[in-house]
Formats: C-alpha cells, sequence, structure tokens
C-alpha cells in the first residue's frame, strides 16, 4: 500500500470514529446539568446575599455550552473543522505542485546524467551493454587482453553492486522519510479522535466554577494538533522546492559536454535525513501559531529519538555515499 493511501485510511477512521461523540455527549450532559445547576445556583445566592440585582447574562454560558454539547459533532466539531480544512487542502495542493515538478526534473536529469556518463569513455562500457561489447570487440585474445577482459567484467560488476548498496541506502532514507511523515500523521490522528471522542467531557466539566480554562485549553489544543498536517506538508513543499533548485542547477552543469557527474546522490541523501529529523519539529512550529500545552514530553522524547535516528543514519549514509564516491572517481 501506498503511503498517500496510508494517509487516506488515518483520515476515514477520524471520521468514522466521530459518531462517538454521541455517547460521550449523553454523559456530558448530565455532568454539563449538574454544574450549571450549581453556577446558576451560586450566582443567584452570591447576588442575593450582597442585595444585588442579578446579572442574568452570565448564567447564559452554562446553557450555551450545554448546547454545544448536543450538538458536539455539528456545531464545535463542523464549524472548527470546516474553518481548517481549507488550510490543510491549500497546504496539500502546494505539496502536490512542488513533487510534480520534482518528479519531472529528476527524470529530466537522470536522462542527461546517462548522456553525460556515455560521453565519457572511461565510464560509458559500465553503464550501457553496447559499448560494453564495443570494447570487447577492439581487443584481440593476445594473453594482455584476456586481463584486460577480466578486469573489465570486475569493474563492471563492482560497478554495478556500488550502484545497488547506493540505490539500497537511498530506498532505506526514503522509506524512514516516509514512516516520519506517517508517525506525525498517526499521532495526530490518534490525538484528534480522542479530543473528540472526550471533547463533550470537556465542555461539561468546564461549566464548573474554577474549571473554565478546560474549554480554552481543548480548543487550542485541538486547533493546534489539527494544524499539523498543513505544517508537515509545507516542511515537505520547502524541502521539494529545494531538491527542484538543486536539480536546476545540476540540469544546467550537465548541459556542458566536458562536465563529469556525480552518481553518489549526497545531497539527496543530505535533504533525506533533514526531512526525517524536520518532521518532529511540526509540533513545535505548531506551537508557534496557536499556544497549545500538553504532549510536550511526549513530543520531545519522539524528536530526541528522531534526532539520534537522524545521526545514525546519517552517519551510516554519509560514510557509504563518500566510500562509493571515492572509488568511482578514481
Amino acid at each position: 500500500m501506498e503511503p498517500t493511501n496510508l494517509h487516506e485510511v488515518l483520515r476515514s477512521v477520524y471520521e468514522e470514529m466521530m459518531p462517538m461523540c454521541a455517547d460521550m455527549a449523553t454523559v456530558a450532559k448530565g455532568v454539563a446539568g449538574l454544574g450549571a445547576l450549581f453556577y446558576v445556583a451560586v450566582k443567584v445566592w452570591q447576588a442575593l446575599s450582597r442585595a444585588e440585582p442579578i446579572d442574568l447574562f452570565p448564567m447564559l454560558r452554562p446553557f450555551a455550552i450545554g448546547i454545544c454539547i448536543m450538538f458536539f459533532s455539528t456545531i464545535v466539531l463542523g464549524s472548527i473543522n470546516g474553518v481548517l480544512s481549507p488550510v490543510v487542502q491549500g497546504s496539500h495542493s502546494m505539496l502536490e505542485g512542488q513533487v510534480l515538478d520534482l518528479n519531472e526534473l529528476q527524470q529530466k536529469k537522470d536522462l542527461l546524467e546517462r548522456e553525460a556518463m556515455l560521453r565519457n569513455p572511461e565510464m560509458a562500457y559500465l553503464i550501457s551493454d553496447e559499448e560494453f561489447d564495443k570494447k570487447l570487440e577492439e581487443l584481440g585474445w593476445s594473453p594482455s587482453d584476456l586481463v584486460t577482459m577480466s578486469g573489465m567484467y570486475i569493474e563492471r560488476e563492482m560497478f554495478a553492486i556500488k550502484k545497488d548498496i547506493r540505490d539500497g541506502f537511498r530506498e532505506l532514507l526514503e522509506i524512514l522519510f516516509q514512516a516520519a511523515a506517517l508517525v506525525i500523521d498517526t499521532i495526530r490522528t490518534f490525538f484528534l479522535i480522542v479530543l473528540s471522542i472526550l471533547g463533550p467531557i470537556a465542555f461539561a466539566i468546564s461549566v464548573w466554577d474554577g474549571f473554565q480554562s478546560t474549554l480554552t485549553q481543548w480548543l487550542t489544543r485541538y486547533i493546534s494538533v489539527y494544524l499539523w498536517l498543513p505544517v508537515a506538508d509545507m516542511f515537505s513543499a520547502i524541502l521539494a522546492k529545494i531538491q527542484s533548485l538543486i536539480i536546476e542547477r545540476d540540469i544546467e552543469m550537465l548541459a556542458d559536454p566536458n562536465f563529469i557527474p556525480d552518481t553518489s546522490n549526497t545531497i539527496y541523501i543530505i535533504y533525506m535525513i533533514i526531512g526525517i529529523i524536520g518532521y518532529f519539529t511540526v509540533p513545535t512550529v505548531t506551537g508557534w501559531i496557536i499556544q497549545a500545552g500538553g504532549a510536550g514530553n511526549f513530543m520531545r522524547n519522539v524528536t530526541q529519538m528522531a534526532q539520534k535516528s537522524g545521526n545514525v543514519a546519517g552517519a551510516t549514509a554519509g560514510a557509504a555515499a563518500g566510500n562509493i564516491s571515492g572509488q568511482l572517481l578514481k
């Protein structure tokens, strides 16, 4: 299954779990009703004890919250998701546009890179069967030619093994990059489901005097977690744009007939590592957009683990890429 399909599965899970809000709303109505009774009674008794007129406006707060609890999926979740959905769609369309341009440029670069390597007599026979057969035909059957022929076969095999190792590291980093995005989206979906299902309880508790901040904290946390996905898409779009600019520069250099390309893909590997680590800074960035408490220690631990994993992957991939490029340039 493709990673994009997994993201769609997570969205489907969120939508299918939303009916559970109705079950919690039933419990929340009782909690909110009891809280409203005490809230109104205390306000009335305070006004009577001070011989002051009763202010009805503050007493409307429990009833407004009660209406939100009764129609939680429609009024609360529907309104918030309706306002924030265009942000998610806009950031996703931005990402799709950048990825499409990047794929087109990458295909063009691969074609020019192959043509540049075919122009190099020292490397042409390593990637082209026709050039390899042509070079074999130029050799005779003398002992020295047989030694040269054996060396060509060994060198061609070593080149294929190095390419397989390099491609293996690249695929590994791509898997880790996609896994990092799925980790953020999975944690985001889990938090949104918990906040949505237990949202009516949070609203009901906020009716009680002294717990009014529960409502504000729930709203800020829900909005902050909801924005994880658009922030992650923006980060991916920025990485794709940087890679596009690098590929465009490489394409300009490949236009030079005397330019010998570097096949180690070191820059690509570096940006894969940056992306893996950068994905786990998404909760921090959303905390700058809207201040929300909670989940700080958890995400801090996840970020530290990601940084350690990125350091190990970077050291391993860097060493391998350095060795491969060093052998190819000999």
